[in-house]
């Protein structure tokens, strides 16, 4: 693949054929954040690894989260002080390896008179949460009294206000953070292929060798072959083992989680702001994230797996619980810019058990065909899920033909792409001296690290490229032709949900645009024209479909208006 993009569509045709052409060691199933850090870790040990998803890399729930690495300081009411020691290690290596996606962010947790967490209480969760990170997290809390706690945030509602928490957890651009991690498997060897579908297993006296994998884009059919056939699929993991089992027992009873995003200025939001609703007592979030806030999450059970999205009754909820606490914001409907709504993988347990109780912990079962099937967790602790399964391939390798077992990879000291610098205001000097203004420049770092410096090549020998792709917004033209040519990206809602955001971000979702960027896409992929009216079909169906909710709302006024005092 001499002189071709390191992760592109030609490189997808070449690693479809090759893994066809000669049989893998591990064929990793799922291109979520749990399948990425599995491929990242075999492919860093030396294993030859292959990764296939039936749509685009973290298409799924890995692009649908709360966008949060964190500790994890709700789990302490579980007692689950093994799982927040955990992701509070796993917090601070992502924040190192991968420090362009994965910030610092500061938290404000307020309390008020008759929450279901006591100021007591939750101060005594403070000191745990900060013992269990090893005093090692960004900063230790500190406690607010109320005036103390207004004057961190202003729109906090004033009645009853008992003081406040003020931590530190981190935020991360999670479909980013898959692709990248994406990229260092495939830059350490793995074969990636999104949009290719394992429609069937292999079996061989009575074991798993092999899969068929469907071209989900041009239909064709290839048999691929492994030694070992890990199932990581997120939520429908339970579907992928019914392939090789129909009789498969669940292991997952997923859980759906909404968010809403509302422009900042509307709350005055100043940090981001963990409470307890008023309305039920779950623990939320409203999070700030650049000039927009987002509000989450929901908890809704017994959900469809193949109809996932904020409804109505959703978005309600949300903003109700945000006017209880931020009261003069008083949102409606028509302040909801964009939603999304992703599924939560939870281990199946007592069905007494609500989903808010249900650990995060990941499980790894095997098959009696020996498919290895890792279910649960979390995004916080992917890199742990995938160090884990590995272990195991290992093991099973060693079994199968004699090889020596290699010692672990170093997935917590390799950096991601775009993560090898971690003073990135030195970047932002660097990307500023190529005279783009100080918010595309910004943008770029924080969206690319290091590797923005490829999208600056793409600028510096064509000028168009680094205009604005909407008018007073900081994404430029560049980011579509290295979204094709070095994130594989092979739709239009690719491009313009999962890599640029501009479906979320935009008021207009990116419709204004859609027909410039297909365009541009045809020029890159050599689509026809029908092909390139359906990207622009398809795209404007998932804008439609996002919107959605406002036919199913209550009145404006019963949802802005706060009846918890203000």
């Amino acid at each position: 693949m001499a002189g071709e993009a390191p992760f592109s569509y030609r490189t997808r045709a070449t690693a479809l054929e090759s893994m066809q052409a000669q049989p893998v060691d591990l064929l990793v199933i799922g291109g979520g954040i749990t399948g990425a850090g599995v491929a990242r870790d075999a492919a860093l040990r030396g294993f030859r690894t292959a990764l296939v998803d039936s749509g685009d890399f973290g298409g799924g729930t890995s692009s649908r989260s709360s966008r949060l690495i964190h500790g994890g300081l709700r789990y302490l009411e579980h007692y689950n002080f093994r799982l927040v020691r955990e992701a509070s290690r796993e917090r601070r290596v992502l924040l190192t390896i991968a420090p362009h996606l994965v910030r610092p962010l500061r938290f404000v947790f307020p309390v008020y008179g008759g929450a279901r967490v006591p100021p007591w209480r939750l101060r005594a969760g403070m000191w745990l949460y900060d013992l269990l990170a090893g005093f090692r997290n960004v900063h230790v809390h500190r406690w607010l009294s109320p005036a103390k706690a207004r004057e961190a945030e202003p729109g906090l509602r004033d009645k009853d206000l008992r003081g406040a928490a003020l931590y530190w957890d981190a935020q991360t651009d999670d479909a980013r953070l898959v692709v990248a991690t994406l990229r260092g498997a495939a830059q350490a060897g793995a074969l990636v292929a999104n949009y290719s579908a394992v429609t069937s297993f292999i079996h061989a006296e009575g074991r798993v060798v092999g899969v068929v994998v469907k071209d989900s884009l041009s239909g064709e059919e290839r048999i691929v072959r492994a030694l070992v056939v890990v199932n990581a699929a997120g939520p429908w993991v339970d579907r992928v083992r019914r392939l090789d089992a129909p009789a498969a027992a669940t292991l997952l009873r997923p859980s759906k989680g909404a968010h809403a995003i509302v422009r900042r200025d509307r709350l005055g939001l100043r940090d981001a702001v963990t409470l307890t609703s008023p309305l039920d007592g779950r623990v939320m979030f409203l999070l700030p994230w650049n000039d927009l806030a987002y509000i989450g999450t929901t908890e809704t059970e017994n959900v469809s797996l193949d109809d996932v999205r904020a409804t109505g009754e959703d978005v309600t909820y949300l903003l109700r619980s945000a006017n209880a606490i931020f009261p003069q914001a008083r949102l409606a409907p028509s302040d909801v810019i964009a939603t999304w709504a992703g599924l939560r993988p939870l281990l199946a347990r007592d069905k007494n058990v609500s989903a808010g109780q249900v650990p995060r912990e990941h499980r790894i079962v095997t098959s009696p065909s020996g498919l290895i099937t890792i279910a649960g967790g979390k995004l916080t602790t992917y890199r742990v899920m995938g160090r884990d399964v590995v272990d195991l391939v290992a093991q099973r390798l060693k079994r199968l033909d004699k090889r020596a077992v290699p010692p672990r990879a170093a997935t917590d000291v390799v950096p991601l792409p775009g993560g090898e610098i971690a003073a990135l205001d030195v970047m932002m000097q660097s990307v500023r001296m190529k005279e783009l203004p100080a918010a595309t420049a910004r943008h770029l770092v924080a969206s690319y690290g290091t590797e923005s410096a490829a999208i600056l090549n793409l600028v510096a020998k064509n000028k168009v490229l680094g205009g604005p792709l909407v008018p007073g917004r900081p994404e430029i033209r560049a980011e579509v032709v290295y979204a094709v040519e070095r994130e594989m990206a092979l739709r239009l809602t690719d491009v313009l949900i999962r890599r640029l955001h501009l479906f979320y971000e935009d008021p207009q979702h990116g419709a204004g645009v859609a027909a410039n960027v297909a365009r541009k896409m045809t020029e890159l992929l050599n689509w026809d024209s029908t092909r390139e009216d359906d990207e622009i079909g398809d795209y404007l169906e998932e804008v439609r479909k996002s919107r959605e909710f406002l036919r199913e709302v209550g009145r404006p006024s019963q949802v802005a208006r706060s009846s918890f005092g203000g």
